[in-house]
C-alpha cells in the first residue's frame, strides 16, 4: 500500500518552514482507496514568492486546522504505507519535523519518483513534476497546489510500475509490509482479485515472483491454481503469499508483458527462458521463373520468415484463405503438388500463374501485398488497441520494422508526436516471441487499429 502526497509549505529557512496545504493519496497500486487533503494554518509567515507561485495566503489559512488537529488523521492514512512523493526527501523531511514540534517521532518508508523516472525512464531533459508529466503526456491541473500535484504524482507513479519490468517496486513493497508476514488464505487473495484481463504475479513472502501468468479473468485463474491437484499448482499453494497484478485492457499487452516479464524475472514456476511458442513459419522464395512461391516450412532461425504459426496445420488453414482472398495459385503456396496446372486452375479459379499464362509481374503484386500486410519489416507503426479504463488506449510501437515496446495513453491526450509516444513506451526486447505474438493476434483481430507514421 502507498501514500502518495504533496505538501505546500510557507518556504524560509531549512527546517524552520511550516506546512500550508497537504495532499494524501492511499493507493493500492491500481486506484486509490483513500484520500486526505486539507489546507493548515502554519502559525508563520509565508514567503512572497510561495504566495506568487501557489496563491495561497494568509487570509485563506486563517480559519483551517493547524497541524496538531489533522496529525492524526496523516498517521492513521500513511500507517503500513510506503510514502511517495515527487522529491520524497523533501516531503518527508517537512513532516517529521512537524510531528517533532509535537513530541512524535514520525517514521515510515519512502519512495521518490523523481529517483524512478530517473532509473525507468532516462533521457528526459527535465525531471521537475510539470516538465517530467508533460513530456508523458499526463494530463495535469492545479500546479503548485498540493492536490493538482498529487494526483499528477499518482498518475506518474502509476506509470512508472507499469515500467517496471523487473518488479522491484512491488516486491519491496511485499517485502515490507506487515500483511503479507501472517499466513495467508488462499479464499482472501482470491476474493481480492478481479476479473480483468491483465497479468498476474504469485509472490513469497519474500516478495520474490514464483509465477507469471496472464488471463482474461485473473480472479478465476488464480483459483484454478488454488485448487489443481497437479504438482505444480501443489508447490505453488505451499508457498504464496500474495498475488499481484497489472490490469492491461488489451489481450495483446497481457500477451507481451507476460513474455516480457517471464524472461526478465525467471520465476521458477515458468520456464527459465520461454519455451518457443511457434513451430512453423511462413516463408517465400522466387522459382526459375521468377515467380514469388510461398512455403509453410518448420521455424528457422537462421531464416526471416514472413509470419510464423503455432503449428503445420495453423499454417495451412492460412495459406487456404490466403489463397482465396489475393486469387492465388495452389502449387505456387504450396498447398497443390502438381508438375502441371493446380485444381484451381482446372476449376477456373486461379489465373493460370501455375503454367505461366499469366505473368509473374501480375502474380508477384498479388503475392506482396500478402507478404506486406502480414509482416511488419521496415515498417514504422503504431498499433492502438484497448486500454485499461474507457478513457484510455494501448499503443504498441514497431519502428523501422523492430517492436520497441508498448505504453498506455489518455485520449484526452492526442499522441500526435513520436517522441511524445516513444517516452510513454515501456521498452522492452524484440524477438521471435514478440514477432509471432503480434502477427497472430492482428490476424485474429482484423478491427485491431494499425497508424502508419
Amino acid at each position: 500500500m502507498y501514500a502518495i502526497l504533496d505538501i505546500e509549505t510557507t518556504g524560509g529557512k531549512y527546517n524552520e518552514e511550516g506546512i500550508t496545504e497537504i495532499a494524501i493519496y492511499k493507493y493500492d497500486g491500481h486506484t486509490i482507496v483513500d484520500q486526505f487533503i486539507s489546507l493548515i494554518n502554519p502559525e508563520r509567515e509565508i514567503q512572497p514568492f510561495v504566495v506568487n507561485l501557489t496563491g495561497i495566503n494568509s487570509s485563506m489559512l486563517r480559519n483551517a486546522p493547524k497541524f496538531y488537529e489533522i496529525a492524526k488523521r496523516i498517521v492513521e492514512i500513511t500507517t503500513d504505507c510506503i510514502l511517495v512523493a515527487h522529491n520524497a526527501q523533501f516531503d518527508y523531511r517537512i513532516l517529521c519535523t512537524e510531528f517533532r514540534r509535537l513530541g512524535f517521532e514520525y517514521e515510515r518508508r519512502t519512495l521518490c519518483t523523481v529517483e524512478l523516472a530517473k532509473q525507468l525512464i532516462p533521457g528526459q531533459t527535465s525531471y521537475s513534476l510539470g516538465k517530467l508529466v508533460r513530456s508523458l503526456g499526463i494530463p495535469v491541473a492545479d500546479r503548485h497546489r498540493a492536490t493538482g500535484d498529487a494526483q499528477a504524482t499518482v498518475k506518474l507513479f502509476k506509470m512508472l510500475i507499469d515500467k517496471d519490468s523487473s518488479k522491484t517496486i512491488i516486491q519491496n513493497a511485499i517485502r515490507l509490509d506487515p500483511k503479507y508476514q501472517l499466513e495467508p488464505k488462499h479464499i482472501d487473495i482470491i476474493e481480492e482479485l478481479p476479473s480483468i484481463t491483465g497479468v498476474y504475479y504469485i509472490h513469497k513472502s519474500d516478495g520474490e515472483i514464483i509465477y507469471i501468468g496472464k488471463s482474461k479473468n485473473i480472479k478465476r485463474r488464480i483459483n484454478q491454481h488454488f485448487t489443481s491437484s497437479n504438482h505444480k499448482s501443489k508447490k505453488i499453494q505451499q508457498l504464496v503469499t500474495a498475488v499481484t497484478y497489472e490490469a492491461t485492457g488489451s489481450e495483446l499487452v497481457a500477451l507481451l508483458k507476460e513474455s516480457e516479464e517471464i524472461k526478465r524475472n525467471k520465476p521458477i514456476f515458468n520456464r527459465a527462458l520461454r519455451r518457443t511458442i511457434f513451430t512453423h513459419a511462413l516463408y517465400s522464395f522466387k522459382d526459375d521463373n521468377n515467380y514469388i512461391n510461398l512455403k509453410i516450412d518448420v521455424a528457422d532461425g537462421r531464416k526471416n520468415p514472413i509470419t510464423t504459426f503455432s503449428n503445420r496445420q495453423s499454417g495451412k488453414s492460412f495459406i487456404t484463405k490466403a489463397i482465396e482472398d489475393y486469387n492465388l495459385c495452389q502449387k505456387l503456396t504450396g498447398l497443390y503438388k502438381t508438375k502441371t496446372s493446380c485444381f484451381n486452375y482446372d476449376i477456373k479459379m486461379c489465373n493460370g500463374a501455375c503454367i505461366q499464362k499469366e505473368t509473374a509481374e501480375l502474380y508477384n503484386k498479388r503475392i506482396e501485398l500478402l507478404i506486406d500486410k502480414n509482416s511488419y519489416a521496415n515498417k514504422n507503426m503504431v498499433i492502438i488497441d484497448k486500454g485499461r479504463d474507457v478513457d484510455e488506449r494501448s499503443a504498441i510501437l514497431i519502428k523501422n520494422g523492430i517492436f520497441q515496446g508498448l505504453g498506455f495513453f489518455n485520449l484526452n491526450y492526442q499522441i500526435n508526436n513520436i517522441e511524445v509516444l516513444e517516452s510513454i513506451i515501456t521498452p522492452m526486447q524484440n524477438n521471435r516471441d514478440t514477432q509471432h505474438i503480434i502477427q497472430s493476434y492482428l490476424r485474429k483481430n482484423n478491427r485491431v487499429k494499425q497508424h502508419i507514421f
